[in-house]
């Protein structure tokens, strides 16, 4: 898969800003479900699932899986 792919390529510091972005924007999404406003409610699911790929490699990091 192309994704995991690309979140191997980084580094632990840029990780951690993507976990960031990416929670901040189920944030956002969440809010905007809350109040009726959100455009594509998938988007939800696809951000939850790109937060466990992101924390799944990171324990792969610190494990010393870097390839694994």
């Amino acid at each position: 898969m192309k994704k995991v792919a690309e979140l191997r390529s980084l580094t632990e510091d840029e990780l951690m800003v993507k976990e960031r972005e990416l929670r901040k924007e189920l944030f956002n999404l969440r809010f905007q479900s809350a109040t009726g406003e959100i455009q594509n409610p998938m988007r939800c699911k696809t951000v939850r699932k790109d937060i466990a790929r992101v924390l799944t490699i990171k324990t792969q990091l610190k494990a010393g899986k870097r390839n694994a």
